[in-house]
Parts: structure tokens; C-alpha cells; sequence
């Protein structure tokens, strides 16, 4: 019997772009020997204080049960000293921490809680993917704001872009994809236009260990009056090399904590125990760990800055003072993806197109060069080079 009407996915998914990451890995997969310098990892994994309490998590009788949808309350409160020393952010009767499974789900917890059909969500151009993504499927409407030529915040054009369906702004520094840092000044003069308006600022630190040189990270969350209006996000993935353990969170006000339980409970229910476990080591061995390593992925930076500036001015490279990005311009009347394939089929290395990030003029890659190891990393900016040379005709 034939249906009254075809089979299809919702109107809603298909309005949400193909997120690009898995079609590069599937060209990486086609092409066996391709360096990656693609998807946005660490070359290290979780410290030894991590891995030490799984003989903990297993020899707790109830740990396999479901937990607290907010998290472990030991977690909790590891978090809290961590915000209120690093971030001078501080939890309490006014704002929450909630442990997630992983960053993005924080950010659309935090869409779900705030925003209605149709609601406006700025974001900073080029975006994060996944953020565009969440804000679509959650059938609310981005609104796409352009950085300037550093790829730096444009005040004047946020505030010019807020409507009366405006519910939140969205800013990330240290920033994927662009690695470009936003001043402490920049971050308060936006959280308290967003103040002003009445608007949610949601602000993504995931990278906040990974700046460069004197370059400082800020939590506009540490403001005075932020405690309302600011939704901030965090990881574990980058810093501590937990991107497959699935923990992340959010520090939210009190009068979102109803929305985002239910959010929360329906979706997941709570972060994967064992690894909120492994997450109390990884808080033991602290952010000192994350910047033992930081030595090779700085080693690598700069080598791949030294590399790339042979390229002369049909490459350029923004300032990047941040996370371990470059998103290149490059002076070609190519596509983006075009070229992403030439370099994957024909030299062995891959990089991301900047359409992904929302970057429809021109020619742009995103570089992601905190997965390469020391052995790796010469031999992936030399095909780097050698390809753009090569598909560029210098």
C-alpha cells in the first residue's frame, strides 16, 4: 500500500546546512595518507589523574544509575572554584552550573531555554557551524553579522542588527574558526549593549587556555551586572583532550534553571557519568596540564607562520592570537571547496572551506593545527605550501 504522502525529513532539517567536517573525513578516507589539518582537536589526550578515577567510577555500586540532570554535585563545585579563581565568574542563588554532554550541547541548551520560533540570534561572521546550525534547527533566525578585517567584533553593526526579535548575541574568544581573541574592552561594551536592550549575550570560552604572545582571555561573565543576561559556555575537549568523553557546561541565570532541566532531562538526561568522573581528575591536574602541551602546538604555530608567509600576498593570514586556527584569505577566483578537494586528492593535506563558516565572497580555508604532533607537523605545512603553490600558480 502506498503512503498518502511522501516520506520526508522536516522542513526544519532541511533548512540546516550538511555539516561539513564528515565530508572532508570522507575524502580523507578516499584518499588514504591525507594529514588533516581539519577537524579542531588536540594532539593530546586526557591527563593520568583523568584516566585514574574509571577504578573510582567503578567501584561506586550506583554509579552506572542515572545522576543529577545538573551533575554530579562534586563536579559542581570543582566548577564553581574553577570560575570563581580563573574566570572571576561567580555562581551562586543567581546563576547556575550545569554539566553538559559536550559544548555544543551547552549552546543549545541555552538556545532552547531563550528562544521561540522565529527569534533572531546574532552571530559573529565568520560563525562557528555548529552554532548556525543549532540556531536554524532550533527554528530560530541567524542573523549574520560581519567581523572587520582582523576578523575583530563591529559594535556599531551588532547594535545596528538588534530588533525587536533580537533574543541573544552570540561571541566566541578565544574564536573558532578564526583564532582571533576579543579585547576585555570590546566584550564589555557588547555585554552591556546587550544589557541595554534586554538580550542575552552567550559567550564561548572553550578555548580560553589556547592565546598566544601577551594576548589575555576575558569572561565578560565576570562583570558586575552580567549575572541576568549572560549565558557562558565552556569544554573539556580542548584543554584537557576529552573531545570523545563528551563534557562540557554552561553557567546560566537562576530564571532559565526550569527551562534548561527540562531541556536537559529530555534530551540526555545527564553528562555521561563516567566521564564527569574523569572530569574531577582532569580538574586535579588542572590548567597546567593543558599548557604543558601548549609548547608543541605554539612549536607548530609558529612553524606553519614562518611557512606560510613564503606564500607572498596571495595568502593572507589575520592575526590569529588564539585557539589554534588560521582562517587564511586567499586571492583566487576559485571555490572554496574546489580547492579543499584539490589539496586532499592531489598533495595529502586537509583543510575546511570557509563557506562553511559562512564566508560567501571570495576565497578562504580554515587551518587547524593543534592535531599535529611534532612528526607530523613539518610534513603537513609542507604539503600545505607545496599544494597552495601549486593550485595558486606561484
Amino acid at each position: 500500500m502506498n503512503s498518502p504522502r511522501p516520506w520526508s525529513e522536516s522542513r526544519r532539517l532541511r533548512a540546516v546546512q550538511t555539516p561539513v567536517i564528515p565530508v572532508v573525513a570522507d575524502l580523507i578516507r578516499r584518499h588514504p595518507g591525507t594529514i588533516s589539518l581539519g577537524q579542531g582537536v588536540v594532539h593530546y589526550g586526557p591527563p593520568p589523574q583523568a584516566l585514574a578515577q574509571w577504578d573510582r567510577f567503578l567501584a561506586e555500586p550506583d554509579a552506572h544509575k542515572y545522576k543529577p540532570v545538573q551533575g554530579l554535585p562534586a563536579l559542581v563545585e570543582a566548577l564553581t572554584t574553577k570560575l570563581r579563581t580563573e574566570n572571576r565568574i561567580e555562581p551562586g542563588p543567581d546563576r547556575h552550573v550545569v554539566i553538559t554532554a559536550g559544548g555544543n550541547m551547552a549552546f543549545m541548551n541555552a538556545l532552547l531555554a531563550i528562544g521561540d520560533p522565529g527569534d533572531e540570534v546574532i552571530l559573529q561572521t565568520p560563525y562557528y557551524f555548529n552554532h548556525e546550525m543549532a540556531v536554524t534547527m532550533a527554528s530560530c533566525r541567524p542573523v549574520l553579522v560581519p567581523t572587520d578585517a582582523n576578523y575583530q567584533l563591529q559594535p556599531d553593526a551588532i547594535a545596528a542588527a538588534l530588533t525587536p526579535r533580537t533574543r541573544a548575541v552570540v561571541t566566541i574568544s578565544p574564536n573558532n574558526p578564526t583564532g582571533a581573541v576579543y579585547p576585555e574592552a570590546a566584550l564589555r561594551a557588547l555585554n552591556e549593549l546587550c544589557l541595554r536592550h534586554g538580550v542575552y549575550h552567550i559567550h564561548d570560552e572553550a578555548y580560553e587556555y589556547f592565546t598566544w604572545g601577551d594576548t589575555a582571555h576575558f569572561s565578560p561573565g565576570a562583570l558586575p551586572d552580567a549575572g541576568a543576561h549572560t549565558i557562558s559556555l565552556f569544554s573539556m575537549s580542548k584543554a584537557y583532550g576529552f573531545a570523545s568523553w563528551r563534557v562540557g557546561w554552561m553557567v546560566v541565570p537562576d530564571h532559565l534553571m526550569t527551562a534548561v532541566r527540562k531541556i536537559q532531562d529530555t534530551i540526555v538526561i545527564c553528562a555521561p557519568v563516567v566521564s564527569q568522573y574523569a572530569a574531577l581528575g582532569a580538574l586535579e591536574a588542572g590548567p597546567g596540564y593543558c599548557r604543558t602541551q601548549l609548547a608543541v602546538t605554539r612549536q607548530t604555530r609558529e612553524h606553519m607562520l614562518h611557512e606560510l608567509a613564503r606564500l607572498g600576498p596571495a595568502v593572507t593570514v589575520p592575526p590569529a592570537q588564539g585557539a589554534f586556527y588560521f582562517l587564511l584569505r586567499i586571492d583566487t577566483p576559485r571555490d572554496a571547496m574546489e580547492l579543499v578537494e584539490a589539496l586532499i586528492v592531489r598533495h595529502g593535506v586537509a583543510v575546511i572551506p570557509g563557506t562553511a563558516f559562512g564566508l560567501e565572497d571570495g576565497c578562504s580555508l580554515r587551518v587547524a593545527y593543534g592535531a599535529l604532533r611534532p612528526d607530523t607537523a613539518t610534513e603537513a605545512v609542507a604539503r600545505l605550501v607545496r599544494g597552495l603553490r601549486t593550485e595558486l600558480k606561484l
